[in-house]
């Protein structure tokens, strides 16, 4: 009996024995076939893995790129514009603005540069306008797609004007480029002096002179020998060159046969053309409206009556402007056309000279004197109807009583920007 409840014994151990051991092998053979599974599905979600890892990445990357591209179009706009100012065209605006990306990393990029701007709210202002495009290579995402992120950013920088100039020095390193000297008495009502000259004593006002203006503005420094009467706290030194106002005028064409002053009358009346000789004006002279090119001098001596309205007055090459002091003149500049508001228009073209500008107590000069290549010398005690004269020199000399006012519109005058402020807007 106990033989039986032995064998019973063994055979219910041996079978569950069995039966855990067929458990047991069955349960490592489906771990093994679950591990397969898993490193079968991880080798397949691996790209996506890496992928996803990647986006992230590159788009902290491309984010990046973003703002530097940013940066760089708002460094181009503002170089271009600062070149603006300068008075330069479109070809040096565009190189100006195009140096300044390369320099700050564009690289293959491409820019485009449009002044004014082609869109946007200030396309009808003084502006200049940069596109940037750039192409990013994909690093992580590429086992996606070889195609390449583009990229864009763009600046407009707005040229603003502080302030308007009765007078502007354009040379950019002379000594005393406006000088004020002698017993000058010198009212500017409404506007600034403006000197482009990096000198330390870019405008200087000297001797007894005594001045009152809105404000002296110099790229470089001013010198006084006594104080001016300004609006300003005090002058501006250190700020940024203004334009050439006049930089688009066009040159007026020399046209039909030469004309000749014809000396031996004491009054006569002489028509708009070419004086191939210049012109040495005596006694009473009207010169009626319209265009005048001198190739030669304009010498108006002493007792000379002068007068004309509608007129300007071009001086090809390096012709001069001498006007005698006790000769009296009455010009004014046309107030519409081309040429309105300019009475005098130097050559850009001709070479360092100097013209005088005299006169007496009842001469008037109503327009813009403006020789970019010569001295202006202004000694006489005129100004202009409603004291709307402006001068715009390579250097501007003032020995005269004198009073300017600004407001000139109402003469066909345009406005002379100065002390100009640059700042990215869009």
């Amino acid at each position: 009996m106990a033989g039986i409840v032995w064998v019973r014994s063994a055979m219910a151990f041996s079978g569950r024995f069995f039966r855990q051991l067929f458990s047991l092998l069955a349960s490592r053979r489906f771990c093994e076939g679950q591990s397969g599974n898993v490193a079968t599905i991880f080798a397949l979600t691996l790209p996506i893995v890496v992928g996803g890892a990647g986006l992230g990445v590159e788009t902290s990357y491309w984010y990046y790129s973003s703002l530097k591209l940013q940066a760089t179009a708002d460094t181009a706009a503002y170089a271009g514009a600062l070149e603006k100012i300068q008075g330069s065209d479109t070809a040096a605006i565009t190189a100006a603005a195009t140096q300044s990306a390369t320099d700050n990393g564009l690289g293959t990029g491409t820019i485009v540069v449009n002044t004014p701007p082609a869109s946007g709210p200030n396309t009808a202002k003084k502006a200049v306008e940069v596109i940037l495009n750039q192409n990013l290579d994909r690093i992580f995402t590429s086992i996606f797609t070889q195609t390449k992120v583009p990229e864009q950013a763009r600046a407009v920088a707005l040229i603003t004007d502080g302030a308007y100039a009765c007078n502007t020095a354009l040379n950019p390193s002379a000594s005393q480029a406006v000088s004020i000297s002698g017993n000058t008495s010198l009212k500017q009502i409404g506007c600034v002096i403006n000197a482009n000259s990096i000198a330390a004593d870019a405008i200087k006002v000297q001797g007894s002179a005594t001045l009152q203006t809105d404000c002296l503005i110099a790229v470089g420094g001013v010198s006084l020998n006594s104080p001016p009467t300004m609006v300003c706290k005090a002058p501006i030194t250190q700020a940024l060159p203004a334009s050439d106002p006049f930089a688009s005028l066009p040159t007026p064409a020399a046209s039909g046969s030469c004309q000749k002053i014809n000396g031996n009358k004491t009054t006569q009346t002489i028509q708009p053309g070419t004086y191939c000789s210049g012109m040495n004006l005596n006694g009473n002279v009207t010169l009626s409206p319209g265009v005048y090119v001198v190739q030669g001098d304009v010498k108006i001596n002493a007792g000379a009556v002068i007068q004309g309205s509608g007129v300007t007055i071009y001086m090809s090459g390096s012709s001069t402007v001498g006007m005698n002091g006790n000769a009296t003149v009455t010009l004014s500049a046309p107030t519409s056309g081309i040429y309105s508001g300019v009475l005098f228009y130097g050559d850009r073209t001709g070479t360092a000279a100097q013209s005088t500008f005299n006169g007496t107590a009842d001469s008037l000069l109503t327009g813009a004197i403006y020789f970019p290549r010569q001295q202006v010398s202004y000694l006489g005690n005129f100004s202009g109807t409603g004291g709307c004269t402006r001068v715009v020199a390579d250097t501007i000399q003032w020995s005269g009583s004198t009073t300017i006012k600004q407001d000139c519109t109402s003469l066909g005058m345009k406005n002379i920007p100065a002390a100009q402020t640059v700042q990215i807007v869009e």
